[in-house]
């Protein structure tokens, strides 16, 4: 299984916060964009070589997870 936490990092002042390969600027955002648009992981790590296959797992681990603890509240009208 893939740890997360040895993988990304969050830090304010990269990217404005949002969570990061670890000793890089691409965001698991910017991943999970290059997989929905019909990218392999392989194209993935050829156009960016400092990515590894852990990389992108972690990063859809963390969506995942994200989704997994998304909560939607309703208000009373």
């Amino acid at each position: 299984m893939i740890n997360i936490q040895e993988r990304l990092s969050i830090n304010p002042e990269i990217r404005f916060g949002k969570p990061c390969i670890k000793g890089t600027r691409i965001a698991v955002w910017d991943i999970l964009g290059w997989l929905a648009s019909g990218m392999s992981h392989e194209e993935i790590i050829e156009d960016f070589p400092q990515l590894t296959q852990e990389d992108i797992l972690a990063s859809l681990a963390f969506a995942a997870n994200r989704e997994e603890n998304t909560k939607i509240l309703i208000t009373a009208a």
